[in-house]
């Protein structure tokens, strides 16, 4: 059975209701999906946020691809998202396994075993973040610290989808991880 990269009949109906109207496609999108995307991230570990964000990105996708004309669909839109949605969330799990965080307490002085302050060892995260350029410093700052949904960043740094925004901010993040893990983690290990 071969499989064809034209859009399906219901791929192409979607894409006129996204071009049509697209806040109303996306609300009755959102309605029929996310609740079970919730459910399915929360049992399985993750937050109401964490499910917000991977719905979004799950949103994203499947508006990209109806309005550029490269969606198939064998199931309905709502099956199509909670699967992406799925998927999606597996990665960040798989993400969150590779680089676990604690949570840090309200009080520094309660952690018995924390680590010296950053004063103490010659490393701050944040100098790194300087470096980064006003773009990446601004568009972390706004995401991590600021907690701005990416729709609000990416309509206030001119950004034209929500996903260029999203991209953007993986590169940064990358940008920075580099830098600490050059600094944090020797470049020549022997063996």
């Amino acid at each position: 059975m071969s499989t064809s990269m034209t859009t399906s009949p219901p791929a192409t109906a979607l894409r006129v209701a996204l071009l049509a109207n697209r806040a109303q496609a996306l609300t009755r999108l959102y309605r029929q999906a996310f609740p079970l995307v919730r459910r399915y991230v929360c049992r399985h570990g993750g937050t109401d946020q964490d499910a917000q964000d991977v719905f979004q990105d799950a949103l994203v996708i499947l508006y990209e691809q109806a309005v550029g004309g490269t969606l198939v669909l064998t199931a309905s839109a709502s099956t199509y998202l909670v699967s992406v949605s799925r998927n999606l969330w597996h990665h960040e799990q798989r993400r969150r396994a590779r680089l676990p965080h604690e949570a840090l307490p309200d009080d520094p002085t309660l952690a018995a075993d924390a680590p010296p302050a950053a004063e103490e060892t010659g490393f701050a995260v944040l100098d790194y973040v300087e470096r980064l350029g006003e773009k990446c410093k601004g568009l972390l700052l706004d995401f991590y610290y600021f907690q701005q949904p990416l729709t609000q960043i990416a309509a206030a740094k001119g950004y034209r989808t929500v996903r260029s925004a999203t991209v953007q901010k993986f590169k940064c993040l990358e940008r920075l991880r580099q830098a600490v893990r050059a600094v944090v983690t020797p470049e020549t290990v022997e063996y």
